[in-house]
């Protein structure tokens, strides 16, 4: 008799696997994209700088003219009572956000919005950052940490600078009970094992002579969901040519 893998489990949303939100600080994105910011310059004052369990960056609280206070990702050389700057008519110097069109080529930056006034959804992790390397009109490329490019909307914003923390991974964990609490921490499944790994009763690719799959890793079409693993409705296979 099988039982339910961990895809299985994930869905049924047991608190194992329930990510623990009421310890995170709170939604990290931009202010509203007003008139104020398309025409001119919003200002704000960073007040405190601290961590977060939900990001691997830390945040910053500011606060803006009206009294109002919002959390966004503090970049590499932040400091309290930093004075920053929303808006097209902003400089483009670290910790303004911009628009990606009035952002000069080469700049480095981060927490990008996908469309304008999202608030950010790209180049969110600690010490990364994305690099503007070509614009027109209608678009603005960005090259990501991992060399692929990307157009966006010309009106999307983002951070100037590189976020913050960007030592974190040099540091190891050194014992499996560190990092246990860690993950434990954000919510995440630790630790993690491969399905060739597993018995044949926990695991589709489990069993066998040696770590194999021993079948096709593509699902079947019509798998149900417990079947579903491997590459799901992949185009291709194999070793491109």
């Amino acid at each position: 008799m099988g039982k339910n893998i961990i895809s299985q489990r994930r869905g049924r949303g047991t608190s194992t696997y329930r990510s623990p939100s009421h310890r995170f600080i709170g939604r990290i994105c931009y202010p509203k994209y007003d008139q104020q910011q398309k025409d001119g310059i919003l200002v704000a004052q960073v007040k405190d700088i601290f961590l977060d369990p939900g990001h691997s960056a830390p945040i910053a609280e500011i606060q803006y003219e009206g009294g109002k206070k919002d959390y966004i990702f503090a970049y590499n050389g932040m400091y309290t009572d930093k004075v920053i700057f929303f808006g097209s008519q902003a400089k483009p110097e670290k910790g303004n956000i911009m628009p990606l069109k009035n952002i000069p080529v080469g700049t480095v930056i981060f927490n990008i919005e996908k469309d304008p006034g999202d608030g950010g959804k790209f180049i969110r992790a600690a010490g990364t950052f994305a690099t503007v390397i070509s614009k027109t009109e209608s678009k603005i490329t960005i090259q990501f940490p991992s060399k692929k490019q990307r157009d966006f909307n010309p009106e999307a914003r983002a951070t100037i600078g590189v976020l913050a923390s960007s030592g974190k991974k040099d540091k190891p964990f050194v014992k499996a009970g560190k990092r246990h609490h860690a993950m434990r921490a954000k919510g995440k499944l630790y630790p993690l094992t491969s399905g060739v790994a597993m018995n044949a009763v926990d695991h589709p690719f489990g069993s066998g002579r040696g770590r194999h799959i021993g079948k096709p890793k593509n699902a079947p079409r019509f798998a149900p969901p417990g079947r579903n693993v491997g590459s799901i409705r992949a185009r291709r296979m194999g070793k491109k040519r």
